[in-house]
């Protein structure tokens, strides 16, 4: 396979905001775009062992995504926003200030 070759991403800086099932009005905000909640689970919720779980409905380039608690909402280089896995986002992503 001598037509492979590596490549390295170019360091950039993006802007990010970590969804946490109630901030939905900050994420609102910072995309521009009104965030409604949608009701996932409230399994632990009715049994008194936590809150109910809400997911969100983000507008990408490639359509809507959903975002669940603790997926972190990435502002990309072109203004677009996408939302994001929290591992991926630790292996991908490292804190600028």
């Amino acid at each position: 396979m001598k037509n492979v070759k590596q490549f390295r991403k170019k360091p950039v800086v993006i802007e990010a905001l970590q969804y946490d099932n109630a901030n939905y009005k900050e994420v609102s905000e910072f995309t521009g775009q009104e965030m409604k909640p949608v009701l996932e689970s409230e399994t632990a919720y009715v049994a008194g062992k936590g809150a109910p779980i809400f997911s969100i409905s983000i507008d990408t380039l490639e359509g809507e995504m959903k975002a669940m608690p603790s997926d972190w909402i990435i502002k990309g280089v072109n203004g677009e926003f996408y939302p994001c896995k929290p591992d991926i986002f630790k292996k991908t992503y490292e804190a600028v200030n």
